[in-house]
């Protein structure tokens, strides 16, 4: 009961405060805008308003000209300033420090994703048609194609190859590189009288869609470019069709790619390697990934203290119309983050001892509003698809993200190169025929670049390694032999040598020194410098300072509250003319208001004379009963609504 009192209490004063604010805001400063006006350059600390009243009439003048152009100098100065400031403009600052750091994450991978005497059955068909192809390209007599054995054209129909014969420029003729053999068995013997070559035309491949309607053709500068692409598409669409366990069976596996490795001082094997399957790549290996151990650091700079591996490429075993290039890929990458190898890696040489030194770069961006990056890619509106491989966010994941989201948007199916999301199928022939054209346009849309490239943020923390690379011919020719003799006994118990110098590949990577380079954006405008630099230029111009701006924000508060004050008085003023113009003249009396309600047409009952009719004269009728209305002409009628108005006005 207290607790109601005295939140009553509180209530009762909080609305008599309320009370009293509206009553003094009804009310008004008191003063006219001149008034107003004459006591703020009177009083202001600022110089000019003040000696424009203290002056005489010609320097009043004068010092108002000088005030108003100084104030127009200050507000150009301050819109400049601001306007550099919103620019949101950053400096980068280079600082060099020294310490113990983490070894990077090593991705190596075979340049051949396949071995080919485990992928041969499903390439088949598609090296048959290869190798007819390029013997309709170098022609009859280089041809090395069996003349009895047929061929499957129905991956060529998809997709074909042909030559487009240029001597008219206006009329081009392309010219299929099998069209006798459309409408019988195919025979790879080139036709006799075959108007066109590769030395007079040029090879280009053919992408159509709408059962054949609609066809693009992509062209090339050189046969060789048109046939791998051509193989590297068909080959696309017939590992799209195969399960990933079966292409990680196909690949090269770690025991047979890894043959010796040291880190430091501590011997290490193929088991300290993460596996990955890369589409490019087959399978790749990641050394001191960080996923589920501690990353592991670099005892000191040199070559002593870095990596060294010994890998087996296993050229022999290469697909020969899918890998033209010989031996190793690799990377150098921050842990948990996932390796773009075709992108950012590097190859060695076979047969080469490859050295490679490291400078560490970091980079530190601005975030919002200074630049557009991300921490983590949680605002970035792409799904980021290579999150299954529980990876940090990089700009390189979310651009090929974008690609795959618009490749099923736009063809209704994923690209084999990337990852597929939930419920979607990847590209082939039997099940999307149109795949390879529709592929084919939205790989050189400018549009699509563009809006992936918009859509997606670069990460606000990066490292990046530096590489110096250097090479030299291993193993020498003087102990070629000991050394291979070794390696074969160790991975495949034997006396003889099973390796080759076309196969192996040495590397070693290391720190070159503990020193690394911080890149780090800080903002080139911060709002000390925007106050500074605005209080100067008041400070210069007008002799003012916060105080000053202070007061003219008083001023222009009084200014608003006797506008406000006179359109009230104005809006009641004008809504009394309007009571008042109901009216010809002054508002009548309660007495002309009864009087005009009274009933003239009544009269006396006269006709039967009562018993006391002898009590009137004959010349008087008798009066008629009733109260009359009182005399109250002093009493003036208000509209209700000027009565009303005024009643709230008193109260408060």
């Amino acid at each position: 009961m207290p607790s109601l009192c005295a939140f009553t209490g509180a209530t009762m004063h909080v609305k008599k405060y309320l009370l009293k604010g509206l009553h003094r805001l009804q009310k008004g400063p008191g003063y006219t805008y001149k008034e107003l006006l004459v006591w703020y350059c009177d009083n202001t600390n600022t110089h000019g308003p003040k000696r424009i009243i203290c002056e005489g009439p010609k320097k009043k003048a004068m010092w108002f000209v000088l005030t108003l152009l100084f104030t127009s100098l200050v507000c150009w100065q301050w819109g400049l300033f601001i306007k550099t400031y919103l620019n949101w403009e950053v400096s980068v600052s280079l600082s060099i420090g020294f310490k113990t750091m983490d070894f990077p994450a090593v991705t190596i991978c075979n340049a051949s994703p396949f071995q080919y005497s485990k992928v041969q059955h499903l390439l088949k068909d598609l090296d048959e048609l290869m190798e007819a192809v390029l013997g309709r390209i170098l022609g009859p007599e280089l041809s090395q194609v069996n003349d009895t054995r047929a061929l499957n054209l129905s991956i060529w129909h998809h997709t074909p190859l042909v030559f487009i014969n240029e001597q008219n420029p206006h009329h081009p003729v392309v010219l299929d590189l099998f069209e006798d053999n459309f409408n019988g068995s195919a025979s790879n013997s080139p036709a006799p009288g075959r108007p066109c070559s590769a030395h007079r035309c040029k090879v280009a491949m053919r992408l159509c869609s709408h059962n054949g309607t609609t066809c693009t053709f992509r062209n090339f500068s050189s046969a060789t470019q048109a046939v791998t692409e051509w193989y590297t598409l068909q080959a696309t669409n017939i590992f799209a069709q195969v399960p990933n366990q079966e292409l990680v069976a196909m690949g090269y596996p770690a025991e047979r790619l890894i043959l010796a490795c040291l880190f430091g001082a501590e011997p290490c094997n193929y088991r300290n390697f993460t596996p990955i399957f890369h589409p490019d790549y087959g399978n790749c290996y990641i050394f001191n990934w960080g996923m589920t151990e501690k990353a592991l650091p670099s005892a000191n700079p040199g070559t002593e203290f870095g990596l060294k591996l010994i890998l087996d490429m296993g050229q022999e075993d290469y697909v020969p119309f899918l890998t033209s290039t010989a031996g190793a890929r690799l990377m150098l990458h921050e842990q948990r983050s996932y390796p773009f190898i075709k992108e950012e890696g590097i190859y060695a040489m076979a047969g080469m001892e490859t050295s490679i030194g490291v400078l560490v770069d970091k980079l530190q961006r601005k975030g919002e509003p200074y630049s557009q990056c991300t921490k983590n890619g949680s605002d970035v509106p792409i799904q980021n698809l290579y999150s299954n491989y529980n990876t940090t966010y990089s700009i390189q994941a979310c651009i090929r993200s974008c690609f795959q989201e618009h490749m099923i948007r736009e063809c209704g199916c994923g690209h084999y190169l990337y990852p597929l999301p939930h419920k979607r199928k990847y590209c082939n022939n039997q099940e999307f025929p149109d795949w390879a054209h529709c592929y084919s346009a939205l790989r050189i849309s400018l549009a699509q670049r563009e809006t992936c490239i918009y859509a997606c943020k670069e990460s606000c923390n990066d490292t990046q390694y530096k590489m110096t690379i250097s090479m030299a011919v291993w193993p020498s020719e003087a102990s070629e032999d000991w050394i291979f003799h070794v390696l074969s006994q160790e991975r495949d118990q034997s006396s003889n040598i099973t390796l080759s110098r076309k196969g192996i590949v040495k590397l070693n990577i290391y720190f070159q020194e503990f020193n690394y380079r911080t890149i780090e954006e800080s903002a080139a405008n911060n709002i000390v410098w925007l106050l500074s630099n605005l209080g100067g230029q008041f400070g210069f111009w007008m002799g003012g300072s916060v105080l000053c701006l202070i007061e003219f924000g008083e001023i222009i508060i009084d200014f608003v509250w006797i506008t406000i004050i006179k359109l009230v008085a104005l809006a009641k003023s004008v809504r009394q003319k309007r009571a008042q113009a109901r009216y010809e003249g002054p508002p009548p009396t309660v007495a002309e208001l009864v009087e005009a309600h009274t009933n003239f047409g009544f009269q006396p009952d006269l006709a039967t004379p009562g018993p006391d009719v002898e009590a009137y004269p004959h010349e008087q009728n008798p009066p008629i009963p009733g109260t009359p209305p009182p005399n109250y002409d002093s009493l003036r009628l208000q509209p209700l609504d000027v009565i009303e108005s005024d009643s709230e006005g008193d109260a408060i």
